[in-house]
């Protein structure tokens, strides 16, 4: 299973970036979909995961991301609005198949103040 991310960028505070990342490599859906973030010398945190029943928020996201997913394209999103330099970070996505996490290669999102 391969996982591939992209939309990272440069864009100033107040701006807007959607992540993407799509699964290849398996016929089985993902049980959870995540967004998970590491900004230089700080632990990977979870920023947002989805499932069927439940999407679930960093509160220090909360109210200006989105996360959702398309099980048909094996993807899930992230709309990130009214990014904040504090939101600069290597944002990476996770997978749950069958049981095992799989992990994307990465994208940079760096925000301008």
């Amino acid at each position: 299973v391969q996982l591939q991310a992209s939309g990272g960028g440069l864009v100033q505070a107040g701006g807007s970036l959607r992540l993407s990342c799509t699964a290849s490599g398996t016929l089985y859906s993902a049980t959870a979909m995540g967004w998970y973030r590491q900004a230089p010398g700080k632990e990977r945190e979870l920023v947002a995961e989805i499932t069927n029943r439940y999407t679930n928020y960093n509160d220090a996201v909360k109210g200006r991301f989105t996360i959702s997913r398309d099980n048909a394209k094996r993807s899930v999103y992230l709309q990130m609005n009214d990014l904040q330099p504090e939101d600069t970070a290597v944002y990476y996505c996770n997978f749950e198949i069958l049981r095992d996490n799989y992990w994307g290669q990465g994208t940079q999102v760096t925000v301008s103040s």
